[in-house]
This record gives structure tokens, sequence and C-alpha cells, in this order.
């Protein structure tokens, strides 16, 4: 219902904006100007702040001449946020706001990990502003994980920041959000192509597949005594903190403490670290390329 309903408002959107009322071609005789529109799922976490400051800051350098703009698709964050005087837009106002502004060419580039059900979302609102128009071109840029050329980089780059203290005999845990979207299998090739590196490394999901008690099977059966719980999500915010960090029986801390195996968490999201970084600050320069 959320997301039809974003889609319906969105011509009104249009038909109000400033630059809205130029959809009808006039776009084409502005002047060009290039922006960058960075759209995450959203945290309101002030601990999370670190890792959206992190790719804002890596993407101005590898772009310093082309304005940056930021929304979030989560309505829940927003609202939370703007409780607290922190106005974030969705990605829709922003695009509007960013026809006021007169941008002929946006990347629109998700910061979302894999391409699901939020990643589609997104696409279906770009694709209704190129149909309205207003822009001459608007583009969206792929998630972290699209290709099998980023699949193998994420297994590099999550092999190069897991803790040096880990020894091969210690597991690695990593909680992805999981999705009811088919992209949810990107989390399963995942485990699978890390641990043709290393067997030791396994890949969860809190909404998908695979479950931690799968997971918790998975370690007792290698009879693993020590795990290492890692966030796979850009900011370690409400999941890695309560569902797996948390206190509470089922989260993935005490499920497999429970089980007898000790366990470390470490509360950083992967956008903290430049080795993912750098893949979505890559992936920027593909709507870019259209607009030369």
């Amino acid at each position: 219902m959320r997301n039809w309903f974003g889609m319906l408002i969105i011509p009104f959107i249009l038909l109000f904006s400033t630059n809205g009322i130029a959809s009808s071609g006039h776009s084409e005789r502005m002047p060009k100007k290039i922006g960058i529109l960075l759209v995450a799922f959203g945290s309101s976490e002030a601990s999370a702040q670190v890792s959206f400051d992190n790719i804002d800051r890596k993407v101005k350098e590898a772009y310093p001449d082309i304005p940056i703009r930021w929304a979030y698709t989560s309505n829940i964050i927003r609202e939370k946020l703007a409780k607290q005087s922190k106005i974030l837009d969705s990605p829709e106002v922003a695009l509007a706001r960013m026809q006021d502004e007169k941008f002929t060419h946006v990347a629109v580039q998700s910061l979302h990990t894999i391409a699901g059900s939020e990643y589609h979302d997104l696409r279906r609102s770009v694709g209704a502003f190129k149909m309205m128009g207003g822009f001459q071109k608007v583009i969206l840029g792929y998630p972290l994980m699209a290709t099998q050329e980023d699949m193998q980089r994420t297994v590099d780059a999550i092999l190069t920041t897991i803790p040096k203290e880990r020894k091969a005999d210690e597991a690695v845990v990593l909680m992805g959000h999981g999705t009811h979207h088919p992209s949810n299998a990107f989390y399963a090739a995942l485990m699978f192509q890390l641990q043709l590196k290393d067997p030791n490394i396994f890949v969860g999901t809190v909404e998908g597949y695979p479950e931690i008690d799968l997971i918790k099977e998975l370690l007792l059966k290698k009879k693993i005594k020590k795990a290492y719980l890692l966030p796979f999500m850009s900011v370690a915010g409400d999941h890695a903190k309560n569902d797996m960090a948390g206190d509470e029986e089922d989260s993935w801390l005490s499920i497999l403490t429970n089980a007898g195996i000790n366990c470390v968490s470490v509360l950083k999201g992967t956008a903290e670290f430049v080795e993912f970084v750098d893949i979505w600050v890559d992936h920027v320069g593909g709507p870019l390329s259209h607009f030369k």
C-alpha cells in the first residue's frame, strides 16, 4: 500500500514542482546541470551516521564538481528523524526538489546491499520520473551486489575486513537483512563463494534465508567454539544492536551462546569500510557515463 501511494503522488509532486511545468520538454533547453542522489534505507541510530558520512565523503572525493543530495526510502525512519528535527526526503520528494533546482541529469545511486524489494521500489519511482519528464536523463545505479564482479569484490572486501585476531578454526557469521524478494538468493550465493575461500565464514539473514537456526546447526556440526558476529548491512543500526548483538533470547548472540558457542559482536556497518564503499562509488560512474 505504501509503495502504491508513493507512485500515485509522484505525478502531483511533478505537477506542482517548479520544474514540473517544464516536463513537457522545456528541460531540453535548460543548461546542463548534473547531480547525484544517494538513496539509502536510512537509520535513526546516531551511531550509524558514520557510515553515511563515509559514503558522502568518498563520493565527493570521486566527483568533487557534482552536487550531492540524499534520500531515505524508509517512511518509519524519516518519521523518527523528523521528531528529532532532522528532515530527510523520500526519493520522490528529493527528485522533485532537484527538478526545482533545475538539475537536468541525475544519477540516482542505491546504497542498498542487494537489488531486493526496496531497490525495485526505487527503480519504479525513478521510472515514473523518466516517464513524466522534467529531467533530460535520470538513471539508477546498481546496489552493492548486482553482478558477478560485484560479488567477487564483496567477497574480497569481507575477507579483508574481518577481525585480524580471528583464528582459522573460529567462525565469522555475517548478518544480512534478508527479503521476500527473489534477490534474497544473493545471500546464499555469497556464502557459497566465501566458503570457497574460507570454509568458516557464514551468511545468515534476519528476514530471509539462510536463517540463524540453520547457521547454528552448521556451526555445531563443525564443532566451532567461537564466532565473530558482523552486520552485513551498510550501517550497524537497530538490527545489528538488537537482533544480532542484543540481550534478548532470540538475538543471534543469545541463540549461539546458549548453544555453547562463544560470540564476539563487531558493531560496524559495511559502509564504514572503504573496501565496500568503493564498490558503491564505482557504481555511481555507471549512470554518469551516460551524461557525457
